[in-house]
């Protein structure tokens, strides 16, 4: 189970490597904000991070000073996406699996005005969380509801996209278990992850059109595209739509995983190689991109959070014993008028 915290220490010290080198641990400086030129702030930079053991989300910046709880209390939180246009944070919670008491939570970028916007009932086991600003929608995967589902962003019009099964003897079969998420809505598609049992290498990442074909049902599409199968346990996804790459997290057992993975979005059938770029984490969950910084964020379950670039190289512990970490968000954060 994703949530299992109890597979892992709460105080993690141990040295890191990506494929580019030795990370530096670092606590760091005060850069934070960046400024007009004429002087005036214009955005601060911030990461949004949820700890599953202490149910909260966190901000910090990007070199980890600062470190700031907006919520707390929390059930089980997963993703997480940031609305910067309306100054919103988007967050799933888990719950209990055996209880169905998934829900989805919205708040302002500094904790406040927290409101309930997909209630217990309506999505089992909400993980990863997209935000579709364009076209005001969220999407999040559904671990053991097995699906991939999406709502307007008030939480309104609730959708199921994608149903790889139903009951409890399905339930049970974790290679129906979805997890990450992300869209492409340009081109008009979403994948997900459906991570398997632990350590199985039965993790396969999917892709099918945003819109549903017709006179099909969620349940039998036959749009869906499996891109990669066969892996360890793969988690969250992130897609670079500017150099058409799509990255992840797994969470198996090395070599393979504890991982962050990449491949090229448009490859061909035959030409869908990926490429390791960063190892040596503690059950690796969630990733965030600032593809114009040349910048990757990551968490794990150890309570970790790094960055490095995208290619993997200059990896850096930023924070460590945070908790058991799940979801990233980066964002540019506009201060509120006063």
């Amino acid at each position: 189970m994703e949530c299992a915290v109890e597979r892992v220490a709460t105080a993690i010290r141990h040295k890191i490597r990506s494929e580019k080198g030795e990370v530096e641990v670092m606590i760091g400086s005060q850069i934070q904000k960046t400024r007009e030129a004429s002087g005036r702030i214009a955005a601060a930079e911030r990461l949004f991070v949820l700890d599953l053991a202490g149910g909260r989300v966190f901000s910090m910046n990007p070199d980890g000073s600062e470190p700031t709880t907006l919520v707390s209390g929390c059930h089980l939180p997963d993703g997480i996406v940031v609305d910067v246009e309306a100054g919103h944070i988007y967050w799933t919670n888990m719950g209990v699996p055996s209880k169905n008491d998934g829900s989805i939570e919205r708040a302002d970028v500094d904790g406040k005005n927290r409101k309930t916007i997909i209630p217990v009932g309506n999505t089992h086991t909400p993980k990863q969380l997209h935000l579709d600003k364009q076209n005001g929608k969220l999407y999040w995967s559904d671990r053991e509801g097995m699906r991939v589902m999406r709502s307007n962003l008030d939480g309104s019009y609730i959708e199921t996209l994608v149903e790889s099964g139903r009951g409890d003897a399905d339930r049970g079969d974790a290679t129906k278990w979805c997890v990450g998420i992300t869209v492409d809505a340009e081109h008009g598609h979403f994948y997900w992850t459906q991570k398997g049992p632990d350590n199985a290498g039965l993790g396969r990442i999917l892709r099918a059109n945003i819109e549903l074909p017709r006179g099909q049902t969620p349940a039998s599409r036959n749009d869906i595209t499996v891109l990669f199968d066969g892996l360890p346990e793969p988690i969250d996804l992130e897609l670079d739509l500017d150099n058409r790459v799509l990255y992840w997290t797994d969470r198996g057992d090395p070599p393979r995983g504890n991982t962050v993975n990449r491949a090229p979005m448009d490859a061909k059938p035959g030409d869908r190689a990926s490429e390791i770029v960063v190892t040596h984490l503690m059950e690796g969950i969630g990733i965030a991109l600032d593809v114009p910084g040349d910048r990757m964020f990551v968490t794990d379950l150890g309570g970790s959070i790094y960055s490095a670039k995208l290619d993997g190289s200059e990896m850096r512990a930023l924070a460590f014993a945070q908790g058991n970490l799940s979801g990233i968000a980066y964002a540019r954060v506009f201060p509120k008028k006063s």
